[in-house]
């Protein structure tokens, strides 16, 4: 009776998700986008490409800056035993950025920044119809090794995206946490 009431609550979960991803749909691509991006947990084994890679690396460098300084590098990683090492549950196939921001600048924000470069390779992976998700925890273990990462000199790891190709059994209902009500977290002032 418990299998088949969890079966029952999947389905309902599934078909509810498409519904709901449908209305946010807006017919303005950027917008629709946004609003159904997610980030899978679970990546399949087929590689990403070179093509693939040199288009998401591509809208990272053309992401906004304070004074257009462009404080970050990017460093992509496929080596599946160094990725390993820094994110444990990554996929053969998957890749690492690692978004690197200038260690030193009185009055800039690399963080900001190399955070603004990180959402636009998100969005670029996600359009694509690529998994994508945004690391924040492992950065410690890969500021640890930015010599075999080859994280250039003067720079520190600020933010890691995986990408990888979606496992076909996860969907953004079953695959995602759900997100707050727009109530929970938004304030009005008139």
């Amino acid at each position: 009776m418990m299998k088949t009431k969890a079966t029952l609550l999947i389905i309902v979960l599934a078909l509810a998700g498409g519904q709901l991803s449908r209305a946010q749909q807006t017919g303005n691509p950027v917008i629709d986008q946004l609003l159904t991006a997610w980030s899978p947990r679970i990546f399949n084994t087929i590689p990403v490409t070179d093509d693939q890679i040199d288009l998401i690396v591509r809208c990272g460098i053309k992401a906004p800056s304070a004074r257009n300084q462009q404080p970050w590098r990017f460093t992509v990683v496929r080596d599946e035993a160094l990725m390993k090492s820094v994110v444990s549950n990554v996929a053969a196939g998957n890749v690492l950025i690692l978004i690197s921001g200038k260690e030193s600048g009185e009055g800039r924000t690399p963080d900001f920044d190399c955070g603004l470069a990180t959402e636009n390779m998100f969005l670029a992976a996600t359009a694509l119809g690529l998994g994508a998700r945004i690391y924040g925890g492992p950065v410690a273990i890969a500021n640890g090794k930015r010599e075999a990462l080859m994280v250039p000199e003067g720079f520190r790891v600020v933010m890691i995206l995986r990408v990888g190709n979606i496992d076909g059994s996860v969907d953004a209902v079953s695959g995602a946490t759900p997100r707050k009500t727009t109530e929970e977290i938004v304030n009005y002032v008139k």
